[in-house]
């Protein structure tokens, strides 16, 4: 009978989490990883296919988890304002609650390698955008917004408004100001009009 694994995905992942954080993607490499959870490069090489999996594992359970709040903010409330005010709330506090994962999404997939990830991985992001445009589209469409700028708009309010206000103060190294979940709630609700 084979032994259990001394180190699971989430613990190699959560290492990887900590070291993009702290350098970026250039910081993620295989005997990093390792090192970093004290097992043999062997471990993450049982696990990860190559560098180009890790990266794109890391990058995918991230991104994924920061967006099933995400979704549950923005598809928990009947009113489309408050629905797009929540979603905008939301990217701010789960910023706030996880610092090293919003750092590591403050870079793209690309800056994790996307062009070169596997038929599997590519397809697990190809499916979250399109859950994103799809949630950003209906969203829309019960504001009302239904010409191409308006769509502009409504993504700019529900995704790039919160992450500039999140991307500023971590990128200076500072923490989120108390006022930050408020602050994007009421810029997001005024471009919802």
């Amino acid at each position: 009978m084979a032994r259990p694994p001394r180190f699971d995905l989430d613990q190699l992942l959560d290492a990887a989490v900590r070291l993009a954080a702290a350098s970026g993607p250039a910081g993620v490499t295989m005997s990093a990883v390792a090192k970093e959870v004290g097992a043999p490069s062997g471990s993450v090489y049982h696990r990860f296919a190559g560098r180009t999996v890790l990266l794109a594992e890391v990058w995918l359970r991230t991104v994924e988890r920061f967006q099933e709040g995400w979704f549950a903010a923005l598809e928990g409330e009947a009113d489309p304002r408050r629905a797009g005010s929540a979603a905008a709330r939301h990217v701010v506090a789960w910023s706030r609650a996880h610092p090293e994962e919003a750092a590591l999404l403050l870079y793209g997939a690309r800056d994790f390698g996307r062009a070169e990830w596997p038929g599997e991985q590519a397809g697990r992001a190809e499916r979250g955008h399109r859950r994103v445009r799809a949630a950003v589209a209906r969203l829309a469409a019960a504001l009302g917004a239904e010409d191409p700028a308006a769509l502009e708009r409504v993504s700019v309010a529900v995704i790039d408004l919160p992450l500039s206000l999140v991307r500023r103060h971590l990128r200076a190294g500072e923490a989120l100001p108390g006022h930050a979940e408020e602050l994007a709630e009421e810029c997001t609700a005024a471009l919802l009009v």
